[in-house]
């Protein structure tokens, strides 16, 4: 609206325009994800990461509004706030440097239903609690997954491997017993975890068996100085890192009953100083499973880092395009506002890949010195939004839309002539 300097007009089309569901994102973001799928070599997989985010909310009588945990309140103490769940998929586009770029290819409003009164009756609580398990976060991303799987199929892309990358929250029996086919998950594990090896031997009548003897936790395979560290290398933060890790595979886990056989990965802490001469810090350990027990360590590793950068596609989406902000109620107009705003945000990411690369970025203005910063940074979205404007601007101010307001009479552009004598002033001068 401000595009075409609408902001200061009667805005009801624009709101019947979202909840009447006349937008179809899943065009959109099938738009986005084939193009990226072209990017990439013939053989090489479509990496993705999934997440689930919080758009925060004020008012009382929006669909789906509820109290929940906010991500930002410190670990002593829990707040609430309200707010829509939402669920994104992004698709990563690697770098030269070994780093990737995530680009938006889904987004789902994933919210649960309204609680009834304490007055309800005991058939409407059970059509709530059948609702709310239909609803869940994790079967709504199982249900996301299996939908991508299926467009890749159907866009002739069956023979390309889909690996998802998932934080703790999708680690569960919901999502790993329903993994899709020629899908691999990547997702942080709990350091508890019980972890088999595979049966030495099946019984010859009866049940087959499906755990072997008991495996070590993931934690317990951190304290473990019997097992060696393998050092990998992998991209993060703009430097090539050296992290050391363990392996355990195959093994299965309870977690998903053993469906197939995964492996356990135990990253140690990497080390980092607050400043050069400061004290040496470490972070915490992180525990992963992959579903494919076979797939390298050094691509598990990337490719799970890759997955931070759908953080950055939140922060970009909720500070400067201002998704969830729009002043609207209904069921469709909060699924299609955001979902319009993030499709938007995707199309401008995908127009930079194919004009600068996954890593360049527009022309810049020369830097000052005192202004440190890396020339062969990627360019980021408030760079990309300025140059469309600057783009539609100049197109807006071309000579040709403002031959209306030119005068046909063309003008005298004669200089006016000197009254002051030529010797007088050239003695004026010198005196």
């Amino acid at each position: 609206m401000r595009t075409q300097n609408r902001h200061q007009r009667d805005w009801s089309a624009d709101y019947r325009f979202y909840s009447r569901d006349r937008f179809d994102e899943q065009a959109v973001f099938g738009f986005v994800r084939q193009h990226l799928q072209a990017t990439l070599a013939a053989q090489a997989p479509l990496v993705v990461a999934m997440d689930d985010s919080l758009l925060r909310k004020t008012g009382r009588k929006i669909h789906g509004v509820r109290y929940q945990r906010d991500p930002l309140s410190p670990p002593f103490n829990l707040n609430f706030v309200r707010g829509l769940r939402v669920l994104q998929i992004s698709a990563a586009v690697p770098q030269q440097d070994g780093a990737a770029r995530l680009v938006p290819i889904d987004f789902e409003h994933a919210v649960l239903p309204p609680k009834p009164a304490r007055a309800a009756s005991q058939q409407e609580l059970e059509l709530y609690a059948k609702l709310r398990a239909e609803r869940n976060i994790n079967k709504v991303g199982r249900d996301r997954l299996e939908h991508l799987r299926q467009q890749m199929d159907q866009s002739g892309a069956a023979a390309r491997a889909l690996i998802v990358s998932v934080d703790g929250r999708f680690t569960n029996g919901t999502v790993l017993c329903s993994v899709p086919e020629r899908t691999v998950l990547i997702g942080r594990l709990r350091k508890d975890a019980v972890v088999h090896y595979l049966p030495e031997q099946q019984p010859q009548r009866g049940r087959k068996r499906k755990y072997g003897t008991l495996a070590p936790t993931p934690e317990q395979l951190l304290k473990d100085e019997s097992v060696p560290w393998q050092t990998v290398k992998a991209q993060a933060c703009g430097q090539t890192h050296e992290f050391k890790v363990k392996r355990l595979n195959p093994v299965v886990t309870r977690i998903d009953k053993a469906t197939r056989p995964v492996q356990v990965v135990v990253i140690k802490p990497l080390g980092y100083r607050l400043t050069k001469a400061g004290k040496l810090c470490y972070r915490q350990p992180a525990f992963l499973v992959c579903t494919d027990p076979h797939l390298a360590i050094e691509q598990l590793l990337q490719f799970f880092i890759w997955r931070w950068d759908i953080e950055v596609n939140f922060r970009d989406e909720k500070t400067i395009l201002h998704v969830g902000q729009a002043q609207v109620r209904t069921e469709a107009s909060n699924q299609n506002a955001p979902a319009l705003a993030v499709a938007a945000y995707a199309m401008l990411l995908l127009a930079s890949i194919k004009a600068y690369g996954a890593s360049g970025a527009p022309d810049r203005l020369h830097q000052p010195k005192w202004y440190q910063r890396n020339t062969q940074q990627r360019a980021t979205t408030n760079e990309l939004i300025n140059q469309l404007r600057i783009e539609l601007w100049a197109d807006c101010l071309n000579p040709k839309h403002f031959r209306d307001f030119t005068s046909t009479v063309p003008p005298n552009q004669n200089p006016e002539k000197s009254d002051t004598n030529l010797a007088c002033a050239l003695f004026l001068n010198i005196n």
